[in-house]
């Protein structure tokens, strides 16, 4: 069974991109040391410090599909066809686009009929290993249906004022979430939230 978790770089104060969608600062880290990770997409390059690296090797060699937004995929143009992770990619959109062809194009799927469908959708072809949620309005809707089972953030210090949230526009409600795993690396801060079961739900488990 797959393990669903959001992702995202984020900015102190809760942002993931500015309102043009620009990143600024918050994408420094991923060029900020000598260790180059490997990339399935020749046009993005990432050379990160060693704890980075090593925290990057570990999460990405987990991850077996993606969950993307529309609007992500259209910032990108599709990452060209080829996602630097080399997984297939699940786009949840309104309206799937029209004469889209790049080769890699079969590792995409579009799907027009809401968050669960996607998440199942990623969780098939992801198997026992990890579907990555991009964070936004996705992440903010899986985490609304109660379909997540982690929070990734990659704290970046910087403060952006303003922007797109995390959790995008969407109220998801009250979620708990237990102590994080912490890794602490030059220019960033790796964060990995578990989300805790529901009060209701520790009450049917006989937990107190």
């Amino acid at each position: 069974m797959a393990t669903v978790v959001s992702s995202a770089t984020m900015s102190l104060d809760g942002f993931i991109a500015r309102d043009d969608d620009s990143v600024g600062a918050l994408f420094d880290w991923y060029s900020a040391g000598d260790v180059e990770v490997p990339s399935a997409n020749p046009d993005v390059r990432f050379r990160l410090t060693p704890t980075s690296a090593e925290f990057w090797r570990a999460w990405t060699s987990q991850v077996g599909a993606l969950v993307v937004g529309r609007r992500l995929f259209d910032i990108t143009r599709g990452w060209g066809g080829r996602h630097p992770l080399g997984v297939p990619v699940v786009v949840l959109t309104h309206t799937p686009p029209e004469d889209w062809s790049p080769a890699g194009a079969e590792d995409f799927r579009f799907v027009t009929s809401g968050i669960r469908e996607a998440i199942a959708a990623a969780s098939e072809i992801a198997g026992d290993g990890v579907v990555a949620v991009a964070a936004g309005t996705v992440a903010g809707q899986a985490l609304q249906a109660g379909l997540l089972d982690a929070v990734a953030i990659d704290l970046a210090p910087v403060v952006l004022g303003s922007g797109r949230r995390y959790f995008g526009d969407v109220d998801p409600g009250t979620a708990l979430l237990r102590d994080p795993d912490v890794v602490v690396a030059p220019g960033v801060t790796h964060l990995v939230y578990r989300l805790r079961p529901s009060a209701e739900e520790d009450a049917a488990a006989g937990v107190r």
